[in-house]
This record gives C-alpha cells, sequence and structure tokens, in this order.
C-alpha cells in the first residue's frame, strides 16, 4: 500500500508526481547512489522451488516474492521483473489466457521520474495482466481483480525505517500478500463453475510510486471500462489477526451492502468483516473508482512492520490470506452470474474530500504535513474517534503515553470523529508545537499532552 500522500481524483496529478525512492543498486535504467549494490553479470531470477520449497499456496507465493533476492521489487527493476515472470508463469499454469497487448502477459510501457523526493527511475514498467474468458458467447463485461505487486526496494524516502536506506525492504504484507491471494483466487475461480462473464486478474506495478500502473491501466484499458462492472483490490491482506478483514469501498454501490456479508457466509471459515464506505484510498482500487467504476479494497489493517524491512514473509498469516481467498471468489461468483450479465448500482462520492493516504502513520497522512505524532491508524474504524493501532516506539504518541487501542476524539480544540479530521488538524500545527490529545481508552476518557517532531 502506497503512503505518499492524498488521492482524490483532483488530486491525481500531483498525487502521480509523488515519488518513493528506488531501490539503489539495480538495473533497469534507474539512477543508483553510490553506495549501490554491487552489479552481478549474468544476473538470473532464482528459481521458485530453491527458495519455496514444500510450501504452497499463498504462503509459497509470499516466500518467493518477498526473498531478498528480489531486491524489495522497486518499479522498473530487476527484482520487479522477477516477481513479473513468477506471476505471469503462475497465471499460465493456472490455465488463464494472457491478456496484453499481442498476446502478450504484460502490459508494459517506459516510466520516467526525476522527482527530487523520491530518486530517479528510467525503464520499462510492466502490469501483468490474464484473463479467464466467461461462458457467454456475446461477452461485453469484465470484472477486475488487482493487486501490486512492486514494493520499496531498498528503502529511503517512503521507508518508516529511517536508518536502514540501502538494505532490502521485502514488503511480505505490502504487497507480495495482495498478489498472493490474486493467484489463489484466480486458481480457484478457474477450477470452478464457468462464469458468463470475463475476469480480468491484473497485478500492478509502480503503486508505491503513486498508482502509476492502475492509472496507466485506466488510461489504456485492455478491456473497456464501460463494461467493467467492478475491481476489487487487494492491498496489504497478510496480516489477518482475530479473524478480521476490513472491507473498504462499500458505498460504492448499492449491492456492497448485502454481497460481501453473503459472500462470506458462504465459506468454509467466515471472516469477522468490518467495513468503509470509503472507494478512496492509497491504493489501485482509486484509479477505478474515479472512473464511477464500483469498488472493493480487500485489506488486513496496518501494524507496526508497515513500510520497514521487518515486513517479512515469515510474519504473514497463511490461514488468513487462505480465507481471504475463499471470501474474494465468493464476491465474484455473487457479482459474476453463472448465466447472463452482472449488474451492479454505482454509487458517486463515496468518500471524503479531504483524501486519505495510509501511510502506516497516521500523522504522516498527506505530504505536506510538517509533523508526525507517530501512530499507526485502524482503517476498520468510520467514525467515533480516529483508533490506533499501535504507536511507534520513540514516537512523540509513545512518550505522551498513548497506546494501541485508544480512540483520539479530540486533538487541540478540534473534535475528531474521523481520520480525515484527525488530518485536517494536525496541519495546523508545526515541530515543537504542544498539543492536547484526548482519548478513549475502554470505558474512561484520558488527557495527554504530546510534543509534535518534524516529518522527515
Amino acid at each position: 500500500m502506497s503512503g505518499s500522500g492524498p488521492i482524490r481524483p483532483r488530486l491525481a496529478a500531483a498525487w502521480r508526481a509523488l515519488a518513493v525512492p528506488v531501490a539503489a543498486g539495480l538495473w533497469a535504467g534507474v539512477t543508483l547512489p553510490a553506495a549501490g549494490l554491487a552489479q552481478q553479470s549474468p544476473w538470473r531470477c532464482p528459481e521458485p522451488a530453491s527458495l519455496t520449497g514444500e510450501l504452497t499456496g499463498e504462503l509459497a507465493h509470499v516466500r518467493y516474492l518477498a526473498d531478498d533476492l528480489l531486491e524489495g521489487r522497486a518499479v522498473a527493476t530487476r527484482g520487479e521483473r522477477c516477481a513479473g515472470d513468477y506471476i505471469a508463469a503462475r497465471f499460465a499454469a493456472i490455465g488463464l489466457q494472457p491478456a496484453a497487448e499481442n498476446g502478450g502477459w504484460f502490459q508494459s510501457w517506459t516510466v520516467s521520474s526525476d522527482n527530487p523526493h523520491g530518486g530517479a527511475v528510467h525503464g520499462e514498467a510492466r502490469n501483468v495482466v490474464a484473463i479467464l474468458p466467461g461462458s457467454a458467447p456475446h461477452r461485453t463485461q469484465s470484472l477486475v481483480i488487482g493487486a501490486h505487486y512492486d514494493h520499496l526496494g531498498l528503502g529511503g524516502f517512503g521507508s518508516l525505517s529511517p536508518d536502514a536506506t540501502g538494505t532490502v525492504h521485502n514488503g511480505a504484507d505490502d504487497n507480495a500478500s495482495g498478489t498472493a491471494v490474486l493467484i489463489e483466487a484466480a486458481r480457484a475461480l478457474a477450477s470452478g463453475p464457468p462464469l458468463a462473464q470475463d475476469v480480468l486478474f491484473i497485478a500492478f506495478t509502480g503503486e508505491e510510486r503513486g498508482l502509476w500502473g492502475s492509472a496507466h491501466y485506466v488510461n489504456a484499458p485492455l478491456l473497456p471500462l464501460e463494461g467493467t462492472v467492478a475491481m476489487l483490490n487487494l492491498d496489504m491482506v497478510g496480516r489477518v489477526r482475530d479473524g478480521l478483514l476490513t472491507v473498504m469501498g462499500t458505498g460504492t454501490a448499492e449491492e456492497w451492502e448485502v454481497i460481501p456479508e453473503r459472500a462470506n457466509a458462504s465459506i468454509a471459515a467466515p471472516l469477522d468483516l468490518r467495513f468503509n464506505s470509503d472507494g478512496f484510498g492509497a491504493s489501485d482500487h482509486t484509479s477505478f473508482y474515479a472512473r464511477g467504476i464500483p469498488v472493493l479494497h480487500f485489506f488486513s489493517n496496518t501494524h507496526p512492520d508497515y513500510h520497514r524491512v521487518e515486513d517479512d514473509w515469515e510474519l504473514v498469516n497463511a490461514e488468513g490470506m487462505d480465507r481471504v481467498t475463499d471470501l474474494v471468489a465468493a464476491v465474484v461468483r455473487e457479482v459474476v452470474p453463472a448465466a447472463g450479465m452482472a449488474s451492479l448500482t454505482p454509487v458517486e462520492g463515496a468518500g471524503n474530500p479531504h483524501g486519505v493516504s495510509a501511510s502506516g502513520d497516521a500523522s504522516s497522512m498527506a505530504s505536506g504535513f510538517r509533523v508526525r505524532l507517530g501512530t499507526i491508524p485502524d482503517y476498520s474504524r468510520e467514525s467515533g474517534g480516529m483508533a490506533i493501532t499501535a504507536v511507534r516506539e520513540g514516537g512523540p504518541a509513545a512518550e505522551a503515553g498513548l497506546q494501541g487501542g485508544d480512540i483520539i476524539v479530540k486533538f487541540g480544540p478540534h473534535e475528531i470523529d474521523t481520520v480525515y479530521d484527525y488530518m485536517a488538524a494536525l496541519n495546523e500545527y508545526d515541530p515543537g508545537d504542544e498539543v492536547e490529545i484526548v482519548v478513549l481508552r475502554g470505558e474512561e476518557r484520558l488527557s495527554f499532552t504530546a510534543v509534535l517532531v518534524a516529518w522527515v
């Protein structure tokens, strides 16, 4: 999940200009820092079996994609290319058909960015695109399931491990987990009863740089957008805890009020679903909802390892990912019938005008913020205050006494009902300012004073 800035449609151009630094020491035309990794020549992608061993299913995919040898999968790098090749091979083995230009698996284009904040990147970017054709003879509809497969490379700007520039950021949860579920959902749907309409599977690249892959797709769609009935996005689904899963975007179609619940009830191990109506967020579904397409974003919530070097494959919940796979496949079968046409009623305006980003630190959710508090938001809560999953060790929130589980209801003079209220309030402060923060902790209403620090 990207964490660089706000991404409402009216800010799309600014969002795409934001940058997360590309991994140092990788090829494909990337401008490298002097301290980059030594080039290896020749260089080959690791053999999947050498990494996955006897692992199967989602965990095997995460194990491969989040290995150090893929060097953090930054866009337009050799590690990202290996990841793309791996995904295409899995799609082929499942029996999907290539759906990109010229009958290939890759929707390719040239990226060129000299953003001074994020490091320069120049090279070929590739979305991996496959189709499960519908059974209807005259198909006019499609449903898109997507997940981004890029990550932060060797860190730097965008990393929340500030002293780890040059260290591989493997991005197991963000977003090898979503990519793994994408592959296994494709397998489940391809092996089940036929669907009348097409299902398009897209592994996006460049999400961490500002939704590059999904933005490219909606500007150059491989199937008509007017026939795209919905987009289901899988981003950070590898840390399911206590069976909890957040489903965002439920306000973007009238039928979303019942379809996720009904699908969940039909699977072998139902999840404890939490719903958020917002169709905009710091991930690839935003590109589709900006075009009026109903979306759902499946999300197991933030955690202290988000955008840090500690986000490794050993920490993902394999059983949780398997349950998410079952849920996604069930939602697809609820939307796309075995015969006839899919029917969803789009709803406009399911989002907050402040915009949102999931930086993993709620105090830095929009580019341009001068200060940070050091909190990790809980996105399953839509109103009644901004809930905190955890606080950053040594940060202002931790020093003030805030804890995971607290719900911020007042920030200085500002009443806080949603994360957007918090963002607006935070924007009024400068480094060194003291702010009184009121939280709900269980049945108690507590007050703390924090000294805000500069966002760096």
